[in-house]
């Protein structure tokens, strides 16, 4: 019988790539995102290989979460893996100088919206003892850097609810795997810069940045472990990268 995972932001980026990675081994999808034109274009995409069905709600509203994913038909409900990616990223700048609004968006989306989500997902996996839990946390989370403070504090609540998820279900036989991506081109410093491309592209240039098919095969990697591996934690930087923000550039 086939595997299902269900992928949040799925609609670009790692999420997207990391849903064409699982449906190229027969994992069927349940894509999550905020754009359903995108969500159907994928799930066309995508029907050819495996089964799909799509979920429209920001993680950001429990209460959409919550309904949406309790009005999955019961077969859909035999989540295999779970992955969490839905993030965002909003402006960069000192403390005194940030906007309340990026904080409560990057707050509440990289931190809340993974918790609501998990809290609904964790009850199907504990019934039948067993499933795959994959955050995306980021280098952010493990080393802070100036002007990124609230966003970096945001994905190391990840890392430490990737720990917390780790030591509370493992005994129930669900894996959890954290993944922490380095610079990585999407659309990530887009939304940042608030559409800037002239400053988003600046990010990426002058050497060979990670690829969001990079991350998905890394993440393929894991959620195809023997049932005896765990891969608790994976960092990935390009080849051009040390640190967060030190890379070196032709």
């Amino acid at each position: 019988m086939s595997r299902i995972a269900l992928v949040t932001g799925a609609t670009s980026g790692i999420g997207k790539a990391t849903a064409e990675a699982l449906a190229g081994v027969g994992i069927n999808l349940i894509l999550c995102g905020r754009r359903q034109d995108r969500l159907d274009e994928i799930a066309a995409q995508l029907a050819a290989k495996v089964e799909v069905t799509t979920l429209l709600f920001d993680v950001r509203d429990k209460g959409s979460v919550s309904a949406m994913i309790g009005s999955l038909p019961d077969h859909w409900k035999n989540i295999d893996i779970l992955i969490n990616n839905a993030g965002n990223a909003h402006g960069m700048g000192t403390l005194e100088e940030g906007d309340v609004e990026d904080w409560d968006a990057m707050i509440d989306g990289n931190v809340k919206g993974l918790l609501y989500v998990s809290k609904a997902i964790i009850p199907l996996m504990l019934e039948r003892g067993k499933g795959h839990i994959v955050n995306i946390s980021s280098i952010a989370g493990k080393e802070t850097y100036v002007n990124g403070a609230v966003y970096c504090a945001s994905k190391a609540a990840v890392e430490v609810l990737s720990q917390g998820m780790r030591l509370e279900l493992t005994q129930h036989g669900i894996k959890i795997t954290n993944v922490a991506p380095g610079a990585v081109e999407t659309e990530f410093s887009l939304v940042r810069f608030k559409g800037d491309e002239a400053r988003a592209d600046k990010v990426y240039q002058g050497f060979d940045p990670l690829q969001a098919v990079d991350i998905a095969d890394a993440i393929l990697y894991a959620v195809n472990a023997p049932a005896h591996v765990t891969i608790a934690d994976l960092t990935i930087l390009a080849s051009a990268q040390s640190a967060a923000t030190t890379i070196y550039r032709k």
